[in-house]
């Protein structure tokens, strides 16, 4: 392994990129320095027992001399200190275990949460450039490796070095040929490791992409398992999953019998060393060179010689390793993050209501797709503006700006309030909106629990206040738990029209002095969907309401109305509202 360590740290010389590892383990390091006490007490414990296992091989020999010599006056002082290291070595290595698998945990939870923070906290088009499945591999597979290393690597290298040398030199005290010949195969070792090491890091890149396709179809498949099922397309899917899981499973028992072939022969080389090493041992015995206890030291520091050597040469591949890791992670914590507003947003801002105004802006997505061009949009407090245009041409492009997830490239995007300084959308500025957006989007939970994700302080009366509002307490009320009784992700187990107005309540119930509603009237007759936005208006008459809608019968009850139709958008007269509804 060390020949393909050299040969890739040189490659990366000339490609200029060598520094890149050390800057993806300083990234490490970071981490490791918030638990360098636990760190540090683990890598005392590790050298303390692997001193110890040296202390009761040594003890081991003169036990067994002191057997062979019949000098029992010194027998229970050997096996006192041979059984009271093994004992003791127990101990650490149980203790040892524990700290490890708590700075595991610890260590794995902090990169998980940074880089989940980081996730909610990126660009809308940067993070949509990933798919699901990739996101989860990073998540998971990524942070595992690199929680592993950011505790194990440093105390690995110097228990590894310690280790070896120590057990080298006890050996090379009683014979430096019998160190010699413990070592003898290390230049095969050497030699196989480019070959090895090139096999190991192919199997992994087809791993990390064949399970980055598995999560991504299973993500997919499980999101959309209604339309599955409405196409009757669940063989389809089944056959699909067969083809990854087949793909996965060649590529798994490839790499096993890969594994099994190499760990025959490094078997059949260990026991050629070891053959010669017991044949050498032997001729020296006979020889009267060394004693049975001598003997004994040398077979099983052999052993534990040979296992040192393996984990020293292992130490530079799992470094680059970890950073091609560590390098994958970087990328999703380092997508650019939503526009914030310093200091928040006071209460009294938007005393008065709110107007929302859009002027001359211009946006394309980062593929180039142009979807709006230099258009003005204004809706004001206390009325009810819509957004009509057919499907794709950018009515939730224009609730995305308004909701400041997306930025305009050219034009600006702004709340106004009654009296005070524009306010130009940001994260912060979304404390200003209620927001329903389009499809079923609530959670596994209770729905008093779905609902308090708006206001997670809610009174049950708040809530049902809202549930009221929304025309959805007349079937919440007949359920057997009421506000308490449990949903399924995604709303499964109500119909389409009670996940909706539960949704609509959810907004109601954070009480924002803009409201937007995309589509969210859809799955509502027409007599559901009128009775919900008087409600609204009467409750809230000074709110900020907009809506994205494809049936012109709610229009008559709206002040204004836009229409997004090629790129541009338009406010309509009322004569050409009025021919809408009638012609609908």
């Amino acid at each position: 392994m060390q020949s393909e360590t050299l040969s890739s740290l040189k490659e990366r010389w000339q490609k200029g990129t060598f520094g890149e590892i050390f800057t993806d383990w300083k990234w490490i390091f970071s981490y490791s320095k918030r638990f360098k006490g636990p760190i540090a007490a683990y890598t005392v414990l590790g050298l303390l027992s692997s001193t110890l296992a040296l202390v009761a091989s040594i003890a081991g020999k003169f036990l067994v001399d002191v057997v062979v010599g019949h000098k029992v006056d010194q027998l229970w002082l050997a096996a006192l200190v041979m059984a009271g290291s093994a004992l003791l070595s127990l101990f650490i290595t149980n203790l040892t275990g524990r700290i490890r698998q708590k700075l595991d945990v610890d260590m794995t939870n902090v990169i998980r949460a940074d880089v989940f923070n980081s996730v909610m906290d990126a660009g809308w088009q940067s993070l949509n450039q990933f798919s699901n499945g990739d996101i989860l591999n990073r998540f998971h597979g990524d942070i595992g490796t690199v929680a592993n290393n950011a505790i194990s690597w440093l105390p690995s290298v110097i228990i590894s070095v310690y280790t070896f040398i120590t057990t080298f030199a006890v050996i090379w005290h009683y014979s430096p040929v019998m160190s010699l010949i413990a070592l003898s195969s290390a230049p095969v070792i050497l030699l196989m490791s480019r070959y090895l090491v090139q096999k190991q890091k192919e199997h992994r890149e087809e791993m990390m992409e064949t399970t980055s396709k598995m999560y991504s179809f299973e993500t997919e498949a499980l999101y959309n398992l209604d339309t599955v099922k409405s196409f009757g397309i669940m063989d389809s899917f089944s056959s699909q999953l067969k083809e990854l899981q087949n793909q996965y499973r060649r590529i798994t028992l490839a790499w096993n019998m890969f594994q099994i072939r190499t760990n025959v022969f490094m078997a059949i080389l260990s026991l050629i060393v070891e053959y010669i090493a017991y044949g050498y041992a032997l001729f020296l015995l006979w020889g009267g060179s060394i004693t049975y206890g001598t003997m004994t030291l040398f077979l099983q520091q052999r052993s534990s010689l040979s296992g040192a050597f393996h984990s020293v040469v292992g130490i530079i591949p799992g470094f680059i390793t970890s950073s091609v890791s560590a390098h994958r992670i970087q990328e999703l914590m380092a997508l650019p993050r939503e526009k914030h507003e310093e200091g928040g947003i006071p209460d009294e801002y938007y005393k008065g209501g709110l107007t929302l105004k859009m002027d001359k802006v211009d946006f394309a997505y980062d593929n180039g797709e142009q979807v709006i061009e230099e258009s003005d949009f204004e809706a004001k407090p206390g009325q009810i503006t819509a957004l009509v245009g057919p499907s794709g041409e950018g009515k939730t492009t224009v609730l995305r700006l308004l909701l400041g997830i997306l930025e305009p490239k050219d034009g600006s995007c702004a709340f106004i309030p009654e009296n005070g300084e524009p306010l130009g959308m940001s994260a912060e500025s979304r404390s200003l909106i209620s927001y329903v957006p389009q499809g079923n989007t609530l959670l596994s939970g209770t729905i008093a629990e779905n609902m308090r994700l708006a206001k997670k302080d809610a009174t049950d009366e708040e809530i049902i206040a809202a549930l009221k509002l929304a025309c959805a307490w007349e079937f919440v009320e007949k359920l057997e738990k009421g506000i308490n009784n449990d949903i399924y992700e995604r709303g499964r187990g109500l119909s389409e029209g009670q996940a909706q107005r539960i949704s609509i309540a959810r907004a109601l119930l954070r009480d924002a002095p803009v409201m937007l509603m995309d589509e969210a009237t859809s799955a509502l007759d027409v007599e559901t969907e009128r009775s919900v936005l008087r409600n609204i208006l009467q409750k809230s008459p000074g709110r900020t309401f907009i809506i994205t809608t494809h049936r012109p019968t709610v229009l008559s009850m709206c002040d204004r109305v836009y229409r997004v139709v090629e790129k541009k958008i338009t406010k309509l007269g009322d004569e050409e509202v009025e021919n809408i509804v009638r012609n609908f």
